[in-house]
């Protein structure tokens, strides 16, 4: 397999505040304050949302580029949905300022269905843990 992202997360307290590097970026997450953190950074689920997000907006302006289309201002709004059941859904909703057709918005959100991050979390990922070697 390729490798396509890396990131490295330490504690950096205090109680749930933690230091994330990924490629030349420095970010910040926590927990809210409801939680037991100090909501100095967006929780762990926020960045999920936020990778989504921002996978669909790139997508979708590149395929707009490409076909010559302008969407004026996009906006992608998400929330993640769990019932006590432990059944969880993100609802995504797709904002463009510039007036599309009916043809437009239904390709726009056939892409939407398709983009990288849609499909991973889509299909799940088998994740291997392991312990550092001294």
């Amino acid at each position: 397999m390729t490798p396509v992202s890396h990131a490295s997360v330490r504690a950096a307290g205090p109680n749930y505040r933690h230091e994330i590097t990924t490629g030349k970026h420095q970010l910040v997450a926590d927990e809210p304050a409801k939680a037991g953190g100090q909501d100095a950074g967006p929780a762990p689920y926020d960045y999920v949302l936020t990778g989504l997000g921002a996978c669909t907006a790139i997508t979708l302006r590149m395929y707009a580029d490409r076909k010559g289309w302008d969407l004026g201002d996009l906006r992608v709004e998400l929330t993640l949905l769990k019932n006590r059941d432990g059944d969880t859904r993100i609802e995504r909703t797709l904002h463009a300022s510039a007036a599309l057709s009916d043809e437009q918005w239904e390709r726009l959100l056939e892409i939407a269905g398709k983009t990288p991050v849609t499909l991973t979390l889509q299909a799940g990922v088998s994740i291997a843990t392991t312990k550092a070697t001294a």
